[in-house]
């Protein structure tokens, strides 16, 4: 089904109807499924953050317009095997965006709660989606031109239309610096920049903590709690792992980071008392130097 076949049969409630049109900024695809608005939004949401990542093997799960799990893999199916190790039970019922082809080992993963969105698919994975009655999505249009397709995002409120740039933020090199005596692995720099990555295309202020390039857990709009329920979350997994954050943080959060037993930081800014703290507990404190939100 192409899009200008493509019709709603719902909005965001199933009361609500909407509707979708062609523009010089929509890509190439096609969907074996009609979409609904949430649909739509779920798989923009995943590309997005595939995008980021278009040249390795990497897998997406999101629900609604939460990132529930990212992870890249040695294999496609690596990458799946990792995602849903790190949110099981959501995963079940998520939109996933693969950045590579679909192949049988990856596509037995997937049962008729799922939709799926990817560049190809190999027959063999085609014939499993279709015995399990999976909805799946193809993207014609290469991932790593994906972001010259994003346009300005516009919202019409009751006080006004807003109209904001999409977030083409990238890591400098001149602006990333450890800034604590402890000094990442390079290991640990990797995922560093993985997580914020993540951390880039959540809907609000985030945690996201993340070790061997896959996420444990992801927190969002939980403001000060957020660190304490993406640990509580992520539980072992946090040992020695990332936790990036999208927003400056206390040292308050520094004294709970180090109770999960977190070996590096990523965050926008460091104040003294943050350095300090964190050299206190042997952790390592990178700085972006600047924000992905504001406020």
């Amino acid at each position: 089904m192409k899009l200008e076949d493509l019709k709603f049969v719902c909005g965001e409630n199933a009361f609500q109807t909407a509707d979708i049109e062609r523009n010089d900024k929509t890509i190439d695809y096609e969907t074996s499924i009609q979409l609904s608005y949430i649909n739509i939004l779920s798989l923009v949401k995943g590309l997005d953050v595939i995008s980021e990542f278009y040249d390795v093997q990497a897998a997406c799960a999101v629900k609604g317009t939460g990132i529930i799990a990212v992870a890249l893999g040695k294999t496609l199916a690596d990458a799946v095997t990792k995602i849903m190790d790190s949110n099981p039970v959501d995963f079940m019922n998520s939109t996933v965006v693969l950045s590579s082809e679909v192949d049988s080992e990856t596509a037995r993963f997937f049962r008729d709660t799922n939709l799926i969105a990817a560049p190809k698919y190999t027959k063999n994975a085609l014939e499993i989606l279709q015995m399990h009655n999976v909805g799946y999505v193809t993207i014609h249009t290469p991932l790593k031109e994906y972001k010259q397709y994003l346009s300005n995002e516009i919202k019409v409120t009751p006080l006004g239309t807003l109209t904001q740039t999409p977030n083409l933020s990238e890591l400098d090199k001149d602006t990333f610096k450890v800034v604590t005596t402890n000094k990442p692995t390079v290991e640990q720099i990797e995922d560093a920049v993985f997580a914020w990555k993540v951390a880039k295309h959540n809907n609000s202020q985030c945690i996201v903590i993340a070790k061997d390039l896959k996420t444990s857990a992801i927190s969002q709009g939980l403001q000060s709690a957020s660190i304490e329920f993406a640990l509580d979350y992520s539980c072992d997994m946090s040992k020695d792992a990332i936790l990036a954050s999208d927003m400056p943080l206390t040292v308050h959060d520094i004294n709970v980071a180090s109770q999960g037993r977190i070996g590096t930081v990523i965050v926008p800014f460091a104040s003294k008392d943050i350095i300090t703290a964190a050299d206190k507990y042997a952790m390592a404190v990178i700085t972006t130097g600047f924000n992905n939100i504001s406020f």
